[in-house]
């Protein structure tokens, strides 16, 4: 109930609502954010452009569906427009996945007992292609058709850059 509240208050152009949504989900749409941009200067503006977006936009919010989800979409969205426009997405290499699968060496499992925060620093030396399809697909759940059109690629060049994130990270956990 009490987020209903908020959001209303929000739709109405009250402030103080914006500034206590803002405060709750900033250090988690921070993190979100991260994932895709590395310096923290780019970060704290694609965050601030993601709200004022949402604030501007909540009143197409129906209240169907989950608000958080939808306000993140919007960050999702955010940091990819900012990757787009410092051209990080346009270099993309197109590989056919069948491809990338016959070219994979069969590794052993890295450990798993790595923690959530050592991988997510390891995304940071991804390529911007590799790390952005990676956290597209499995932190952000989006299908391969769904990135192909976000990216504007083929569905074989998300494949592909899904695989080779994979690789990479994998060689880079084995060495740590």
């Amino acid at each position: 109930m009490e987020q209903q509240l908020l959001i209303a208050n929000c739709q109405k152009g009250d402030r103080l609502a914006q500034r206590k949504l803002y405060d709750r989900y900033a250090a988690q749409f921070f993190g979100v954010c991260r994932r895709y941009i590395y310096k923290k200067e780019d970060v704290e503006e694609v965050l601030l452009s993601a709200f004022y977006k949402i604030f501007t936009k909540i009143n197409q919010y129906t209240g169907k569906g989950n608000f958080e989800g939808w306000m993140r979409r919007i960050v999702v969205n955010e940091a990819l427009m900012f990757l787009r426009k410092q051209n990080n997405l346009s270099t993309l290499q197109v590989v056919h996945t069948e491809d990338a699968l016959k070219n994979m060496a069969v590794r052993p499992k890295a450990d798993s007992n790595i923690r959530e925060g050592e991988i997510l620093k390891l995304l940071d030396h991804l390529p911007t292609g590799y790390r952005t399809v990676f956290n597209l697909y499995v932190i952000e759940g989006y299908s391969h058709k769904e990135i192909a059109q976000l990216l504007k690629v083929s569905i074989n060049t998300s494949k592909s850059q899904l695989l080779k994130a994979r690789r990479m990270l994998q060689e880079m956990m084995e060495t740590c």
